[in-house]
């Protein structure tokens, strides 16, 4: 069966051969850049010399780039593509994670056809448009020549040669990871579905796309998604980088230069993922599996549960997420959650992002939160951490090769005696150049000794936009090298380009240090990289130190054997620096060994791999829940099952099982004798043992059954217990952690209660409930609710309670004690008292549970686990309603179907021996068997 990878960008693009053809905007004294090639040294772009100006500039972003560029790799993250910039025969040599030019800039493929920005108002968007163009025309300014389309520009690019190349942008760790899955023999068949990465309105209706789109798909096992140049501007450079970006970056966009507040771009985000969705669901087959990549495609999931329920869906996130204060500011909020949670399991970098997700989907969707992912109305959504890595196989491949090499040695010549500190960002407020800057001119002014002794090298990828922070970055580098440079020292080397692959690896083999200081990551994959290329093997053995902030996903993975520090903290950076170079040969290479032992687990291979055998388990796990999947119970089955056995353990529960419910804080009981006398059958028979759990008080459950004798009780959903024939209760919680815990969310939920007219809180002996379902205004209780739950489990996560929505409430628990809890306490009992003997290999062999709330599912669970492991002979599970389960069987008639199934197996006739009388109420069950 096939795995379709959906990724924004496809790895592979399309490259126009144009005879002629000459760099967009280069003057008409210009020769084409084949023949300028003539001229140009056999070098590229270096750390020490400028590039001659007869070279085409390289194509990444520098500062002055005039248009935003969407197709900068965010993430960091490293397509695995070795050469060096574009060849005569239009292969990518490059850096891995090197940007890419302005999409539609590109001399080689077809302008955009789109409008940038969309326009403020969607209804009166041509007359903003004309109006602009007419102000600017009596202003005497004109269109830029070179971005106008014409036509004959179409037609050229309709009847060109093309040919399939791999793509400059993108997500290269998973590029890679996938590619090493693949070569382990850990990936079958699998398809990627993604963009071209180019504009392709010029091609529409043409021959051309079509023939690009077989080739891609016959030949790469590609599927190209082709939307209109408007709408994946709208959706990429506007909603994705101006909205989505910063947010999950936590750069809320409020400040007065921002133009989110007249952002009209979430109508094509929509779009963009319609058109991906649209495309997996016309390819998918029963048994395929589809995972889906990044904030780009957050909605997809859904959209592809919609028409194909059955689905196998994953999903990713290679980015941070948030804390839930942040990410409710999107107005989109609840759409984009919902779109996620479309997937059957949903994967983050590390922990801190997955409890970030879970505490938001509570708060915001008013669902129920488990450390194992997201309990829905009809299923479940697991949620799980798994760290992405690199592919230590290719990078060694790469590493010996004779152009890294020469680059070693003439970095070796070129800082003989100078101690090495490498960075390579992008240049941007969420890198943390700044403040890494500000930082090492901090360690200089305060460690005079070492000036003229260390070397900052920093590569900055520039951002397509002119920016504050371009300047002052540009001021700090000429006040340090001011302060302290001489003619044979330079204390900064910053180059505001990126370099090519060969001189990358060589700069991580020779460091001493690398140090990043990002504000915010999801997963810095150069620090691995860094980490890998320090082994010794293709050069002296560095084991440099990693300086590295604590707010990168790779912090989290490196158990304390980096550096870690706060980027704003520049005092502390500043000593991190000192130590780093100051560091003992023993310790570094201790510390080093660990990190590298980290970087060679966490894999891009075992990422995918696992991430994969993941989304199998959990798949099969919750289809095996579905409702439609389990079956009716089975009244043959069952009296089969009852008749072979003799010791026999009944766990059922009350409130919507034995009765219905009715208005708050009050059950009405349906056909209460018709109940209570189906007990008193089943109780006649000596070998059934049967325990009733509820959420109630224990004072309400003994009035309710006091002429039930000889049965078992659990109230207050596991923290209080009463055996069969006692008169007595048991406290099965602590009372000191109740009081306790009481206490101080008492008044939580006091201040939530003055804030909702009509609701009112119920304190039981060992939880709270805050019933809202008569509130006023139900839709303002409702958030209120979900703002508890999501308090509660924020702030008292410490204190072993947890909150849980309900129907109308808000239920507050400890998580220690419950009917599991109660239940295995039932069984370790039983298996005391009536231990193993020659007719009876367990205490109990046959165990019924029978329920219709989700805090009956971990009785499911537990009693289900028993069966598995031959703990009990027979185990029946049974579940009531139309929702997913732990249970094995349902049943759909309700209380009156459980009642009716409970009655036939009272009326099997039980022989004489095994006869209880009625008035017997101090015989514990079980004892004379």
């Amino acid at each position: 069966m096939t795995v379709f990878i959906a990724s924004l960008f496809l790895p592979k693009t399309v490259h126009f051969n144009l005879p002629g053809a000459r760099p967009r905007g280069a003057s008409a004294s210009q020769k084409p850049a084949s023949k300028a090639k003539k001229l140009a040294p056999n070098t590229p772009p270096s750390l020490f010399q400028p590039a001659p100006s007869h070279i085409t500039p390289p194509h990444t972003p520098t500062e002055d780039r005039k248009h935003h560029d969407p197709w900068a790799n965010e993430d960091g993250l490293k397509v695995q593509i070795p050469q060096m910039p574009f060849s005569p025969d239009g292969s990518y040599r490059a850096p891995i994670d090197r940007s890419s030019p302005t999409w539609g800039g590109r001399p080689d493929q077809p302008m955009s056809r789109a409008n940038s920005p969309p326009p403020p108002s969607l209804i009166n968007s041509s007359r903003a448009l004309n109006q602009k163009a007419r102000e600017m025309g009596r202003q005497g300014i004109t269109q830029p020549r070179s971005l106008v389309r014409s036509e004959s520009h179409d037609r050229v690019f309709a009847h060109a040669d093309w040919k399939i190349v791999s793509a400059d942008q993108g997500n290269g760790g998973l590029r890679n990871a996938a590619e090493a899955a693949a070569r382990d023999g850990k990936l079958g068949e699998y398809t990627w579905i993604g963009t071209l990465g180019m504009p392709t309105d010029a091609l529409r209706g043409t021959q051309q796309l079509q023939d690009i789109d077989d080739r891609l798909a016959t030949e790469h096992d590609m599927l190209a998604v082709f939307c209109s140049d408007k709408d994946f501007d709208g959706h990429y450079s506007h909603f994705c980088k101006q909205i989505l970006w910063p947010v999950f970056h936590y750069q809320i966009p409020d400040n007065p230069k921002s133009k989110a507040y007249e952002d009209h771009s979430w109508k094509y985000y929509v779009n963009v993922n319609q058109a991906f969705a649209d495309k997996i669901v016309k390819n998918w087959k029963k048994g395929d599996t589809v995972w889906i990549h990044d904030y780009h495609l957050l909605l997809v999931p859904g959209m592809i549960r919609k028409k194909i329920p059955e689905a196998k869906i994953g999903f990713f996130l290679h980015v941070a997420f948030p804390s839930s204060e942040v990410f409710r500011c999107l107005a989109v909020r609840k759409e984009l959650l919902e779109g996620m949670l479309g997937a059957n399991l949903i994967g983050f970098q590390i922990r801190e992002y997955a409890r970030h997700f879970l505490q938001t989907c509570s708060r915001i969707l008013s669902v129920e939160a488990t450390p194992d992912g997201l309990q829905l109305e009809d299923r479940f959504v697991d949620v799980i951490n798994l760290p992405i890595g690199i592919d230590p196989v290719s990078l060694s491949r790469h590493r010996g090769e004779s152009e890294v090499k020469r680059w070693l040695d003439i970095m070796r010549e070129r800082y003989a005696g100078k101690k090495l500190i490498v960075a390579r960002d992008k240049l941007d407020h969420v890198r943390g150049v700044r403040q890494k800057l500000l930082s090492y001119e901090m360690f200089l002014n305060m460690n005079p000794e070492w000036r003229d002794k260390v070397v900052l090298i920093q590569v900055a990828l520039s951002t397509s936009e002119k920016s504050e922070l371009d300047a002052t970055v540009s001021d700090i580098v000429t006040r340090v090298n001011s302060s302290w440079a001489n003619l044979a020292y330079q204390p900064v080397v910053y180059l505001k380009q990126d370099i090519d692959y060969a001189q990358y690896l060589a700069l991580l083999s020779i460091a001493d240090a690398l140090m990043i200081t990002s504000q915010r990551e999801g997963m810095n994959l150069t620090s691995h990289e860094y980490l890998f290329c320090q082994d010794g093997k293709f050069s002296e053995k560095k084991h440099g130190s990693l300086i590295l902030s604590e707010f990168t996903g790779t912090s989290s993975l490196f158990n304390g054997n980096e550096l870690s520090v706060n980027p704003w903290d520049y005092r502390a950076c500043a000593d991190a620096i000192k130590k780093a170079l100051e560091m003992e040969g023993e310790e570094k290479e201790r510390r080093w060994k660990n990190l590298y032992e980290a970087v060679n687990v966490h894999t891009g291979s075992h990422w995918f791999s696992e991430f994969m055998l993941r989304l199998d388990k959990v798949y099969e796990e919750q289809h095996s829940r579905d409702q439609t999947a389990v079956p009716r119970l089975s009244m043959t089955t069952l009296l089969q099952q009852y008749e072979r056995t003799n010791r026999r353990l009944f766990i059922i529960d009350f409130e919507g099982t034995l009765v219905s419910w009715g208005p708050v804080n009050q059950i009405i009981p349906v056909s209460p004798q018709r109940t209570l006398d189906v007990l008193n059958d089943l109780l006649l028979d000596e070998r059934n043992t049967i325990y009733v759990m509820s959420g109630r008080r224990p004072e309400e459950l003994d009035r309710i059954f006091r002429r039930v004798t000889n049965l078992g009780l659990i109230a207050e959903s596991g923290c209080y217990l009463k055996d069969c024939g006692s008169n007595t209760w048991t406290e099965m919680a602590d009372a000191n952690k109740i009081r306790s815990w009481k206490s101080s969310l008492r008044d939580i939920m006091t201040y939530y209660l003055e804030r909702t007219p009509g609701a009112a809180i119920e304190e039981r002996r060992c939880s709270l409930v805050f019933h809202y379902k008569s509130a006023d205004d139900y839709e303002t209780a409702a958030t209120q609710a979900s703002d508890l739950a999501s308090h509660i489990n924020d702030a008292c996560e410490d204190q072993r309670v947890h909150a849980i929505p309900m129907d109308g409430c808000v239920l507050v628990e400890p998580i220690d004690w419950t009917k599991s809890t109660a239940a295995q306490t039932i069984f370790d009992d039983l298996q005391q008292r009536m231990g193993p003997d020659e007719k009876h290999k367990s205490p109990v062999d046959f165990l019924m549970v029978v329920g219709d709330g989700r805090d009956d599912e971990k009785v499911f669970k537990w009693a289900n686990q028993l069966g598995t492991d031959g703990t009990v002979q027979e185990v029946v599970t049974v579940s009531l309603g139309n929702r997913n389960t732990e249970a094995k069987a349902t049943v759909t008639q309700g209380v009156s179907g459980v009642l009716a199934a409970l009655q036939k197996l009272s009326q099997v006739v039980v022989p004489a021996e095994h006869q209880r009388r009625r008035s017997s109420i101090t015989i514990p069950s079980l004892v004379n068997m």
